[in-house]
């Protein structure tokens, strides 16, 4: 691998790209900063076209597949253009509501490290290419990952594209806002793929280390509870002769929690969603559906504590007398960065003077669909007070230079290398 040099970046420019993108869906706020955009919106139409004409201005080939993702692809005149590229990117939708350096800050600090490169005239031996997917958040279509899970080979375009949020497909969506394209983006053609986004957590402020290269993502089962009892008067039933759903629910969410703690220390456990039926202040509580989101770096723990999971509401038929349901309908395994990149991505850290930390990402990336089908390394920069997907997501302007100027010089180490 060739040694790692620094490459300057201009934060000014890269500033001024992420703060126009966050015009697009731009929400009011009382404090902070928030967007709401969907994939096939309006918002996002406008998130798609100033992307596009940004690449264009710095002088890359653009392209759309029939998904939506967007490549913009450099080619110096030094490089084999028939080599095996090296990616860099993230994604521009968004949570509703959500802060504007989710996604945003990966795909304009990709962008940012190409005219870098350009600005500076780096020999390199493969192209770079540029990329945002679509459907990251899995705010609509899909539960997330959609434009990198058809890159990555796992999902065919055109079950992809007839996706439907209940109302509208996602070609459709595409179509109607000028960005549903042609032919399938393929990340295994990419010799390896670098993503830079916000922590997300607050481990790097505690650490006061400005970025964090990232070991693994952890792997996400979401479990979906039927909790059966029986409604009845809230009066007139003793509390012997009852079968609460809920109070029996209380118990699962109790477990679940203790189990997750008592685990690992990046063991997390969520119940997100509850639903109690009938719903009133007046009667027991005959069913409740809700749903846990289990996550961990270690496939095994995710089987322990969904195994915990399965055991108490067992458990629970036994001493409630309630009947229980469970089906795991969404499973994402755990994914190791690789170690070629996560070395690209430390020495970068060294070249250019910023300490960079090891760290485990409990969110889910794109990076985590590339990594299935070629390398992939994933960069995190600091989040203030670990806010993210809400109004209160910040990264400092100078942190999203210090991190965004780790990839140019990542990129020249990786994209020095020959085909061996």
């Amino acid at each position: 691998m060739v040694t790692a040099t620094a490459i300057p970046v201009d934060g000014e420019r890269l500033r001024r790209d992420i703060e126009r993108n966050a015009q697009f869906g731009a929400v009011p706020t009382e404090e902070g900063q928030a967007r709401t955009v969907l994939p096939g919106t309006e918002p996002n139409r406008g998130a798609r076209k100033q992307l596009v004409d940004r690449m264009i201005q710095a002088e890359l080939t653009v392209d759309v597949d029939a998904v939506g993702n967007i490549v913009g692809r450099y080619t110096p005149d030094s490089c084999d253009p028939a080599a095996r590229p090296v990616a860099v990117g993230s994604h521009l939708d968004s949570v509703p509501y959500g802060g504007i350096f989710d996604g945003a800050l990966g795909v304009y600090a990709g962008l940012e490290a190409v005219r870098a490169l350009q600005d500076t005239a780096v020999s390199l031996a493969r192209p770079i290419h540029v990329v945002s997917f679509t459907g990251e958040e899995g705010t609509r279509f899909a539960d997330g990952v959609l434009g990198s899970s058809v890159a990555a080979g796992k999902l065919d375009p055109a079950e992809a594209l007839a996706l439907s949020d209940g109302e509208q497909t996602l070609r459709d969506a595409l179509e109607a806002i000028g960005f549903q394209g042609e032919g399938r983006l393929d990340a295994a053609d990419w010799d390896a793929w670098l993503e830079l986004h916000v922590e997300q957590s607050d481990r790097l402020e505690e650490l006061g280390t400005p970025a964090g290269v990232v070991t693994a993502i952890a792997g996400t089962p979401r479990l979906h509870v039927t909790i059966e009892g029986a409604p009845n008067h809230t009066g007139t039933t003793s509390m012997t002769d009852r079968t609460d759903a809920l109070a029996a629910a209380s118990e699962f969410v109790l477990e679940l929690e203790r189990v997750a703690r008592d685990t690992t220390d990046t063991a997390v456990a969520t119940v997100g969603e509850l639903s109690v039926d009938p719903g009133a202040v007046n009667v027991v509580p005959g069913r409740v559906e809700c749903s846990a989101d289990i996550r961990d770096v270690d496939r095994t723990v995710l089987e322990r504590i969904v195994g915990r999971a399965r055991t108490k509401l067992d458990e629970l038929e036994s001493t409630r007398g309630v009947e229980t349901t469970v089906t795991c309908s969404y499973e994402v395994d755990p994914v190791s960065m690789a170690s070629r990149c996560r070395d690209a991505l430390h020495d970068a850290g060294a070249a250019v003077g910023a300490e960079t930390a090891a760290v485990h990402s409990g969110a889910g990336h794109d990076s985590m669909q590339v990594a299935s089908v070629t390398d992939a390394g994933l960069l995190f920069a600091p989040s203030e007070g670990g806010h993210s997907h809400n109004a209160l997501e910040w990264t400092d302007w100078h942190a999203c230079t210090v991190t965004t100027e780790i990839l140019p010089a990542a990129l020249v180490s990786l994209a020095s290398e020959t085909e061996s």
